[in-house]
């Protein structure tokens, strides 16, 4: 059976997942590299010390990172709370626990719980709150630059929706619809023929 189209193309692998894969790869092999080159210069014992150590110190930061991310999500419910009583909406620099980067502070002690040297490494430095909050600010402009650079109809449309506030701070729902954006073939009116092998 042919109806006329043309076949479906296969999607384009991205050079990002081609070259992730290539990284994770190299990234292993240099675990292991550096964990036998460390083993051989100061013994199996002192490099199993380390990895045992760092698992503790990842699992405490984790630990750590969670009550502050739950911590700061109940306080966020309170001021949203007491925002609905009094009809005045919160302030961004009276949110608790806005710029703390607690998301960088979970991913470091993530990176010390796996077993090697150089993600050890990383997460010591995302341990550094300088560090976390230089690569907050980096991400929040990579993703505004993203967002600003979205074709209409992405995912930038829904997230306008989101920005469209009232000056009383209240939320007002609505769909965003472009004039601009290209409608497509019209349809013609009544019911379609059939499908014929």
């Amino acid at each position: 059976m042919t109806t006329g189209a043309p076949p479906p193309l296969a999607p384009k692998r991205s050079r990002a997942r081609t070259y992730l894969s290539l990284g994770v790869a190299a990234w292993l092999v240099l675990e292991i590299w550096l964990l036998t080159v460390v083993a051989n210069a100061a013994g199996g014992l002192t490099v199993f010390a380390l990895l045992v150590g760092g698992a503790v110190l990842g699992a405490a930061v984790v630990k750590r990172a969670g009550r502050r991310a739950f911590r700061n999500l109940t306080s966020t419910f309170q001021q949203a709370q007491a925002a609905v009583q009094t009809g005045v909406a919160p302030s961004p620099a009276d949110r608790a626990g806005a710029d703390d980067r607690n998301g960088f502070l979970m991913l470091g002690g993530l990176l010390l719980m796996v077993p090697g040297l150089l993600s050890d490494a990383a997460g010591l430095l995302l341990l550094i709150p300088q560090v976390r909050s230089f690569l907050g600010r980096y991400a929040e402009k990579a993703v505004e630059r993203r967002m600003s650079a979205a074709p209409p109809g992405s995912l930038q449309d829904a997230f306008q929706q989101v920005r469209i506030h009232r000056p009383d701070g209240k939320v007002v729902q609505g769909e965003v619809i472009r004039q601009d954006a290209p409608q497509g073939p019209p349809r013609p009116e009544g019911p379609l023929p059939p499908l014929t092998p």
